[in-house]
C-alpha cells in the first residue's frame, strides 16, 4: 500500500478473520496489500485489547462546552462593539472559566461567522473638526477639473 490512509473498521475485521483462521500474518498482508507490520500491530493489539476498531479522540481537550460557545457568540452579537478580550472577561464573570482572547475569536468566526472583534477606535471629531474639513473640501472641490 504506497499511500497512508487508515484501514477501515470491516477491513480490519477480514484481516482478524483470516489470522483467526490460521493463515500467516505475511500471507494476509499480501493478500490485503497492506504492510507486514500492521497486519503484526492490529492482530497484536486484537489480542491484548479483544477488538479491533480504532480509539477516537486523541486531541487536545477543548477549553468550552458547545453550550459555553453558544453562549460567548450570543454575548457577542447582543453587543456588536465589544472586544474579544471584553467578551473573555464577561465570560469569566458568568461562568468562571479563563479563556483568552484568541478562544473567543475562534468560537466566533466557528459558531456565529463572526470576524475582527477589535473594532477600530476613531477620534471623534469635534465640532471645529467638522467645519475645517468642509471649509477644505468646498476649496479644493474643483481642484481636479483644474488641472
Amino acid at each position: 500500500m504506497s499511500s497512508r490512509h487508515h484501514i477501515d473498521d470491516f477491513m480490519r475485521g477480514r484481516i482478524i478473520g483470516k489470522i483467526e483462521e490460521g493463515r500467516k500474518i505475511t500471507d494476509v498482508a499480501r493478500e490485503f496489500n497492506i504492510a507486514h507490520s500492521v497486519v503484526s500491530r492490529l492482530w497484536k493489539s486484537f489480542k491484548t485489547i479483544g477488538m479491533c476498531s480504532r480509539r477516537h479522540g486523541g486531541g487536545r481537550v477543548r477549553s468550552t462546552t458547545p453550550a459555553e460557545d453558544r453562549y460567548i457568540v450570543l454575548s457577542a452579537k447582543r453587543n456588536r462593539r465589544t472586544t474579544a478580550q471584553q467578551v473573555a472577561n464577561q465570560f469569566l464573570a458568568a461562568s468562571g472559566k479563563q479563556i483568552s482572547r484568541k478562544t473567543v475569536a475562534r468560537r466566533l468566526r466557528g459558531g456565529g461567522g463572526l470576524y475582527a472583534r477589535r473594532p477600530v477606535v476613531c477620534v471623534p471629531l469635534t465640532r471645529q473638526h467638522r467645519t475645517a474639513r468642509l471649509q477644505w473640501c468646498r476649496e479644493h472641490h474643483n481642484w481636479i477639473e483644474q488641472d
